[in-house]
C-alpha cells in the first residue's frame, strides 16, 4: 500500500510562487506515474500535471505551462510541484496522485479515475 502526504500550501498574493510537495510511503512510487490534479469549490477534480515514474516525461494542463513544474525525487519518495506567477484561478485544493500503470497517453494520465492512489491534499488560495 501507499500513503500520501501533501503539504506545502497557503495564502499568496497573485504573481507569488510556491512549492508544494507530496511524500510518499511504501514501495511502489519509483514506479509509479505521478500527477497533481486540483479542486476549486464545487467544480470537478481536474489535472495540472503529471510525469513518469522515471522523471523524463512530463505533461501539463495548458493553462499551467510555462507557470508550473512537476518533479521527483524516487531516492527520497518525493513529489513536488513548483508554481510560478500564481493567479487567483490556481486557488484549489492540490491533490498528489499515484498510478501504477505505465506512463501512457493523455487520455490515461489526465484522467483522475485511472489513479489508484490520493493524498488528502492542500489548500492554496491566490489572493491580494
Amino acid at each position: 500500500q501507499v500513503e500520501l502526504v501533501e503539504s506545502g500550501g497557503g495564502l499568496v498574493q497573485p504573481g507569488d510562487s510556491l512549492r508544494i510537495s507530496c511524500a510518499a510511503s511504501g514501495r511502489l512510487f519509483s514506479s509509479c506515474t505521478m500527477a497533481w490534479f486540483r479542486q476549486a469549490p464545487g467544480k470537478e477534480r481536474t489535472f495540472v500535471a503529471a510525469i513518469s515514474w522515471s522523471g523524463d516525461t512530463k505533461n501539463y494542463e495548458d493553462s499551467v505551462t510555462g507557470r508550473f513544474t512537476i518533479s521527483r525525487d524516487n531516492a527520497k519518495n518525493m513529489g513536488y510541484l513548483q508554481m510560478n506567477n500564481l493567479k487567483p484561478e490556481d486557488t484549489a485544493v492540490y491533490y498528489c496522485a499515484l498510478d501504477r500503470a505505465p506512463y501512457r497517453s493523455r487520455r490515461y494520465y489526465s484522467e483522475y479515475r485511472e489513479y489508484d492512489y490520493w493524498g488528502q491534499g492542500t489548500q492554496v488560495t491566490v489572493s491580494s
